[in-house]
């Protein structure tokens, strides 16, 4: 068995024999550098969906024709149902584990509450939240400024690993639309198990963030993962308007997020915490337009395409005076195609069981 990483400074192709992926990664990374209950939750099994990509609601469904994954709902946004759901999907999750946790701009108002995340934090074993460096200028695009916005907004209960302080590696993307590979924070390669804690919100260039994007961008590096994955060169657009977006960042995303699921292999599962929706990221910060649809829930699964298919489709669930400006938001930008991509990549099963814990 022969497994290949490029060093992103020198080019050379590394090979070795008789190793794991996993383990084989693990030495070339030495030298590669209680909150708001939704008013609208009303499960039927054919709920609206979203549109060319929806699936179908199976929860009430006793016989299921093929394949489908599972995905754990509450409707509960608070620390005890939370740590519920973790419980029913990670059997998995051992040794060193990274949460990869969106931390946010400084005082953005709509990042997972902080108190939330330290206790769901000290239920997992020999673990500490992981994120990287942004390449668009603000307050986390050097280690500096980022560790000093971490501490503003309270992340401080655990250690913070910024995982492209030390350098970079480069991950294979076997079978990618666009990508060969990826270039991710080297200090990734240190750990055995990811849980992907998402605040599922809009996105100006994407459309909407769930578990996928807090993958591929959330895991590549400042300075080259992320060119990679926005398709830009050295001179960054000026506005945020001028960044580029539509199918291809969505085919992107898909390719950069392949390559990091296919290192963890089946020592990855996702939570989306539908709160706080506004159609901006997080990125944004104090400047994210104030959410107008309501808070829906948590869902987790260790499915990654499906978790991403089931958020999207309790969106399009929710009556239209609600849903209108983050279903605007998400197909302007063409976001549907981050589902359609991961389908056609075999990121997941768009078919799923929503299994209701309430």
């Amino acid at each position: 068995m022969f497994t290949t990483l490029k060093n992103s400074e020198k080019g050379v192709d590394l090979f070795m024999q008789n190793f794991t992926r996993r383990n084989f990664f693990k030495m070339a990374s030495g030298v590669a550098m209680g909150l708001a209950i939704s008013p609208f939750i009303n499960f039927t099994p054919a709920f609206a969906q979203a549109p060319v990509i929806g699936s179908k609601d199976f929860t009430n469904l006793k016989n299921i024709n093929g394949s489908y994954a599972k995905v754990y709902f509450t409707k509960y946004i608070d620390v005890e149902h939370l740590i519920n759901l973790y419980d029913l999907i990670n059997e998995s999750i051992y040794g060193k584990v990274a949460i990869k946790l969106h931390t946010g701009e400084q005082h953005g108002p709509n990042i997972l509450p902080r108190d939330m995340v330290k206790a769901f934090q000290a239920h997992i074993p020999n673990s500490n939240i992981v994120e990287t460096n942004t390449l668009y200028v603000g307050d986390r695009d050097t280690t500096e400024k980022h560790r000093e916005t971490l501490k503003v907004n309270g992340w401080t209960f655990c250690p913070v690993d910024i995982m492209d302080e030390n350098g970079t590696a480069m991950l294979p993307v076997r079978g990618g639309k666009h990508l060969k590979e990826i270039s991710v924070g080297k200090n990734m390669l240190n750990y055995d198990s990811m849980v992907v804690l998402t605040h599922f919100k809009g996105h100006p260039r994407g459309g909407f963030g769930g578990s996928m994007k807090n993958l591929a961008i959330g895991c590549a590096d400042g300075q080259v993962g992320k060119r990679m994955v926005h398709g830009i060169g050295q001179i960054l657009p000026k506005t945020s308007d001028e960044w580029p977006g539509e199918e291809r960042f969505m085919e992107n995303m898909a390719d950069s997020a392949k390559g990091i699921i296919d290192y963890f292999g089946k020592h990855i599962v996702y939570i989306n915490v539908m709160r706080r929706m506004s159609v901006d990221c997080d990125c944004v910060g104090i400047n994210a337009e104030e959410p107008t649809i309501p808070d829906i829930g948590i869902l987790a699964s260790t499915d990654l395409l499906a978790i991403d298919q089931a958020s999207v489709d309790l969106v399009y669930a929710q009556p239209e005076k609600y849903r209108h400006d983050l279903v605007e938001r998400i197909e302007s930008r063409k976001g549907l195609r981050q589902l359609s991509a991961m389908s056609e990549l075999k990121m997941g099963n768009n078919k799923y069981k929503l299994i209701n814990i309430d």
